[in-house]
């Protein structure tokens, strides 16, 4: 297989990645403006990101599911115009249940994104690869969230309103669709030296296993738990930091700058990740020692945004966040490649998509316990908890993925 093929189809991941970040995090950076437009509460707030969540919780297994019948070509074809157009119609709301709406035809658009990244990569990567080509697409969710706060609240000013940015922001994965259909093939080639054993699996469309059979494994419940309990931190920092930021007494329009240094942070995240596990892999390691090693480093540096809740300076404040949001995504970008390296690439996407469902059911209740406790208290008891939980996650999947040579 063409070397340059196959990262033309890492590039692919990474923009579809991107964009589907920035469609959410439209809602996120407009937040403060629309909570005083239409007069919500954290909670309220709490509830339109739920229907988010909810859908994408849900969409997640059946987009699993439905990409490992139909391919990554298709599915991800249907996936990214139908959170396209989801985006743009959000233009159309008037309050809070026309937002909850929409957001949960996004969210069940957007699940397929990361299923449908996994199983590509098992199918156009080998093992060794695997570590920077997730690091790669998934490094998208930290550009797409950079580039949001200043694309979105630019768009705000030039405009005078939000509408126009949910419009403009919506058309981005229609071009990108052009791109993937014009230029990725259908089925992955045959397995050669430099392509995953299982691709050409993959390419004759081989059966995935059935779901039972994949949750009597305890390797499936340390993916699927350990996603559960880390995604949380990741999305209260994506839906909530701008609120956060207004709450500690810092204007959204000074403080933009500050605003994507996590998500900047994120990205190097992905490729210290990605990297560190394939260095280790070439220096002989087995490769689930290598993505655990990752997984236990970053497990720990996750635990020092705690520190965030007894600060006040904008600088340490962001350089806490940053931290957390760095060493979450290297842990994340080990959990996404875990698929991929344990499991036949017919059933990577189910496995992926469960775990992402896994997700979504840990960020749902995170959210409703954020908006509760931001309202009635602060957002200190939070930031403690955020900083818990990545060694919980850590400790199970060290306990439930045992014994893997891959």
């Amino acid at each position: 297989m063409n070397s340059r093929t196959r990262w033309w189809i890492g590039g692919l991941l990474f923009a579809s990645t991107t964009i589907n970040y920035i469609d959410r995090q439209t809602l996120s950076v407009l937040a403060p403006y629309l909570k005083t437009e239409f007069t919500w509460t954290n909670s309220d707030f709490a509830l339109i990101v739920v229907a988010f969540r909810v859908a994408y919780a849900v969409g997640q297994t059946a987009a699993g599911r439905l990409l490992d019948r139909l391919g990554t070509r298709q599915g991800l074809t249907l996936s990214v115009l139908w959170y396209s157009i989801a985006a743009m119609a959000t233009s159309l709301a008037t309050g809070l249940r026309s937002f909850a709406a929409f957001r949960f035809l996004l969210g069940l658009g957007e699940a397929a994104n990361w299923p449908g990244a996994a199983k590509t990569v098992s199918e156009w990567f080998p093992a060794s690869e695997r570590g920077w080509a997730v690091a790669v697409y998934d490094s998208g969710s930290a550009v797409g969230g950079a580039i949001a706060p200043l694309l979105v609240i630019w768009l705000y000013k030039t405009f005078g309103s939000w509408q126009p940015a949910f419009l403009i922001t919506g058309t981005l994965g229609f071009l990108w669709v052009i791109a993937w259909r014009a230029t990725v093939p259908a089925r992955p080639p045959a397995a050669s030296s430099d392509t995953p054993p299982d691709a050409a699996a993959g390419a004759q469309h081989s059966r995935p296993a059935p779901m039972l059979t994949l949750l009597r494994l305890p390797k499936t419940w340390g993916i699927i738990l350990g996603k559960s309990l880390t995604d949380p931190v990741w999305f209260f920092v994506t839906d909530w930091f701008a609120i956060y930021l207004v709450s500690k007494g810092f204007k959204i329009e000074d403080s933009a700058l500050g605003f994507w240094v996590p998500f900047l942070a994120a990205d190097l995240g992905n490729f210290f990740g990605g990297g560190l596990s394939s260095w280790l892999i070439h220096r002989g390691w087995n490769v689930a020692a290598a993505r655990k090693f990752v997984i236990l480093i970053c497990g720990l540096g996750m635990s020092l945004l705690a520190f965030a809740a007894f600060a006040s300076n904008f600088a340490v404040l962001i350089a806490l966040f940053a931290i957390s949001t760095f060493a979450y995504a290297a842990w994340s970008t080990m959990a996404l490649a875990l698929p991929a390296d344990l499991y036949p690439s017919a059933s990577v996407a189910s496995v992926s998509g469960m775990s992402g469902t896994g997700a979504g059911i840990g960020t749902i209740l995170s959210t409703l316990i954020i908006g509760r406790v931001a309202d009635r208290y602060s957002f200190e008891p939070i930031l403690i908890g955020a900083s818990i939980v990545p060694l919980l996650a850590t400790g199970l999947v060290f306990l439930l993925i045992r014994g893997e040579k891959s």
